[in-house]
């Protein structure tokens, strides 16, 4: 598959842009467990255009977790097109590696993003979504994609035609979420759009499905049944990132891969919060790392108490302790 004159190779598997979660530390693990893509978290465009800090800071990619994509989002069609202009000069503004492709969401089902008319509130002026777009494939030099849902409701699943507007408007890769806005995340992913998207005869640029992708036989059968060109995943990867690994293991070999031992989980979660705390220092590093690290252990019996001590604790060496406790007590 490719974007532009990125290549990832066939049927790729990419990090979704996700809010608190996409955070430099965890895209460079995702990557060193085999996404062949991961995005920041998404990037308000009103928040880069102020040079708010945190908006900067999350705009700075690193060189280990290349290729990635620099996702914003926002409803303003000046301040869109301002904040891809620093998206694409990413390198200038914020150091690091940049970004290998700029992404527009139009996807977040949040009431405080797409209540507003940004994010996925924009499956209710496709019109303005599409000027938006062409006024950013305008103003970059780098690729621009879309990631965006399969309407506002059930009423409106606007995808096929809409996906064609956005294709015109010059995006080099569509993802689509196989829900409405208004579904949330609730019931279950819908890929048959996602498929007749696919199948479109007048479509020729990669096509990246997402929803409940949580493991190889799931992927295998996207991939088959709806010939979508990438899959991207989201909340299965919260303390599972080498979810990424097991898929392609099973794309490769049919086979499912050996479940992961405490230790190598253990091992995970140590790298992860060094990483962690090297971007982001103490006790920020500790603080972010919370949301991850109790979903490492997911499953294990009479977790309960050293849960609460490793998601309360701010003392480093008390961390790195509760870890090789588990990796004692359980493996």
């Amino acid at each position: 598959m490719k974007i532009g004159n990125l290549d990832l190779g066939d049927r790729p598997l990419l990090l979704a842009p996700m809010e608190d979660v996409t955070d430099v530390s965890f895209r460079v693990l995702c990557r060193e467990q085999g996404a062949d893509m991961v995005y920041t978290e998404f990037i308000p465009s009103d928040g880069l255009i102020r040079d708010a800090v945190k908006a900067i800071d999350k705009m700075r990619t690193l060189e280990e977790e290349a290729p990635v994509g620099i996702q914003i989002y926002g409803h303003i069609p000046e301040s869109m097109v301002e904040a891809a202009r620093m998206a694409d000069k990413a390198v200038e503004i914020a150091g690091g590696h940049g970004a290998d492709i700029i992404d527009i969401n139009f996807g977040c089902p949040v009431t405080k993003i797409a209540g507003r008319g940004a994010g996925s509130g924009m499956m209710r002026e496709p019109d303005k979504m599409l000027a938006i777009t062409r006024a950013i494939v305008d103003a970059v030099d780098k690729p621009v994609t879309v990631k965006t849902r399969l309407g506002w409701d059930e009423n409106s699943k606007i995808i096929v035609e809409l996906a064609e507007r956005l294709q015109d408007a010059g995006i080099c890769a569509l993802t689509i979420h196989g829900r409405t806005r208004c579904q949330m995340y609730r019931g279950e992913a819908d890929w048959t759009l996602i498929g007749e998207v696919k199948n479109n005869p007048r479509m020729h640029i990669p096509i990246i499905g997402n929803g409940d992708i949580t493991d190889g036989p799931g992927a295998k059968q996207a991939f088959d049944r709806y010939g979508v060109d990438g899959i991207m995943i989201g909340r299965a990867t919260f303390g599972h990132p080498w979810i990424f690994r097991e898929i392609r293991h099973y794309l490769d070999t049919g086979e499912e891969m050996p479940p992961l031992g405490v230790k190598e989980r253990v091992e995970l979660a140590r790298r992860h919060l060094d990483l962690s705390i090297k971007a982001k220092g103490v006790p920020r590093g500790i603080y972010e790392m919370r949301r991850h690290l109790s979903c490492y252990f997911k499953g294990l019996p009479d977790f309960k108490e050293t849960r609460m001590k490793m998601v309360t604790t701010l003392d480093v060496d008390e961390l790195y302790g509760i870890l090789d406790y588990i990796c004692e007590r359980y493996d």
